[in-house]
């Protein structure tokens, strides 16, 4: 059974920086890609960064580009999420998603049907 488990949410001032956390388990040998989307309060959930299995290719929202960076340990199973210039319109509930991959699969993208396991979600609040 596929786990995933996000952590590092919290609050950060404007302009501050938050390193998020996930880790999956379950998937065993078969590579898997993952992402990140957020859902902010009276908006719909949207895609933040997605990462291939291999790390090979990274994709990232234009509006978090410069500004967060995405990357994974494949032996620690964890997947990060730095984020950085944050601002209060950032507010709200960050998700972790895997979704399956092939081993000849270079790209990942921001669509949230492409993912089929999805963590609780943490918390990120930016302060004013």
């Amino acid at each position: 059974q596929v786990q995933v488990v996000e952590s590092g949410g919290g609050l950060v001032q404007t302009g501050g920086s938050l390193k998020l956390s996930c880790t999956v388990s379950g998937f065993g040998f078969h590579p898997y890609n993952l992402g990140w989307f957020r859902q902010i309060p009276g908006k719909e959930r949207e895609g933040v960064a997605c990462i291939t299995w291999n790390s090979v290719q990274r994709d990232y929202a234009d509006f978090v580009k410069g500004r967060f960076t995405i990357s994974r340990d494949n032996v620690q199973n964890t997947l990060y999420l730095q984020m950085t210039i944050l601002n209060p319109e950032e507010t709200g509930i960050y998700y972790c998603a895997a979704g399956p991959a092939n081993y000849d699969t270079y790209q990942c993208d921001l669509w949230d049907l492409s993912y089929h396991y999805w963590g609780q979600g943490t918390q990120v609040s930016v302060s004013s």
